[in-house]
């Protein structure tokens, strides 16, 4: 039979032992790691963690296995530079039919960049898309920008239907979770030397891309060529050369987007389907120019040999 102090020794042991489970219970159930995606699954070793590349952020994401394989100061606010377009972009397919019209206004030749447009020439919604996804078209996007935020404004003003359809872009990033992306223009040129026409993350751009995929795959399709022909409505010709100098040499490729302006440095996401129905998305933010292309080939043999050893351990 236990003494008194026996019984004292006993019970405040087993309450020591008690709270500390519990703290470590508390710790490890609510922490939530720093790179997750979605429903990614959490706990499991990423499968790249050893890979070393020079952007500044990066984040591949494995769409059919809901499997972070990467992730590199993936919450990282950065410049996004005409990653911005793709927003811009789901915003337009989701405002008007793909075989609206869109006349290219003055204003938008004005900005910085010339990609060939011409005033007063009329586009398809979808061609002029295309075009802009591909070439990397300030002045396309712009026009596109004017033409359809002028739907939901009724002013005269080109900077407020512009703003309008930024607005509408800030809020469809609000809608796909994008918690750290905002935009403060329509193409992602710098505002000034110090500001950026927007800011993102490696893991929400990979949401934006996961989202597009999912639901408006021929949105970013043209962007798997290396260059593409079109023909305005009013019969004038245009070529549109990729930015994207790596397009061929990704097996699969579904969708690429690059960027690059003096603040961002230098961006790229791709989405490629190494198998039939097995997407992976790399998402790389404040690399260089150059150097953007074989962080993403580095990331990109790596993915493929992850998913290669899978297929093999599952046999």
């Amino acid at each position: 039979m236990l003494t008194n102090r026996q019984e004292i020794i006993f019970f405040s042991s087993l309450a020591f032992v008690l709270f500390v489970f519990l703290v470590f219970t508390y710790i490890f159930g609510h922490r939530r790691p720093d790179d997750t995606f979605s429903s990614a699954r959490v706990g499991v070793p990423m499968p790249l963690e050893n890979i070393s590349i020079n952007a500044r952020a990066a984040y591949v994401y494995d769409l059919e296995t809901d499997t972070i394989l990467y992730a590199k100061n993936a919450d990282e606010r950065l410049p996004l530079a005409s990653l911005t377009k793709v927003m811009s972009a789901l915003v337009a397919s989701e405002l008007a039919p793909e075989y609206s019209t869109v006349v290219v206004s003055r204003e938008a030749i004005h900005i910085d960049g010339d990609a060939g447009l011409l005033p007063g020439e009329r586009w398809s919604l979808k061609d002029l898309l295309n075009f802009s996804l591909i070439s990397s078209a300030n002045d396309g996007v712009r026009a596109i920008a004017l033409a359809l935020g002028s739907l939901a404004n009724s002013t005269t003003s080109s900077e407020a239907i512009v703003n309008d359809f930024v607005h509408m872009m800030n809020n469809k990033a609000d809608i796909l979770g994008m918690k750290n992306t905002y935009f403060f223009n329509d193409t992602g040129l710098d505002e000034s030397r110090e500001k950026s026409g927007a800011y993102g993350t490696a893991r929400d751009m990979t949401a934006l891309f996961a989202y597009i995929l999912k639901n408006n795959p021929n949105l970013l399709s043209a962007t798997k060529e290396s260059t593409l022909n079109i023909l305005s409505l009013d019969g004038i010709a245009h070529t549109a050369r990729n930015t994207d100098m790596i397009v061929n040499k990704i097996p699969g490729l579904v969708a690429s987007k690059t960027g690059f302006t003096d603040l961002a440095g230098g961006n790229l996401v791709i989405a490629f389907d190494p198998e039939v129905g097995h997407p992976i998305i790399i998402s790389i933010l404040g690399s260089s120019s150059e150097g953007r292309f074989d962080d993403c080939l580095t990331l990109m043999r790596a993915s493929l040999a992850s998913v290669q050893n899978s297929v093999e351990s599952h046999q």
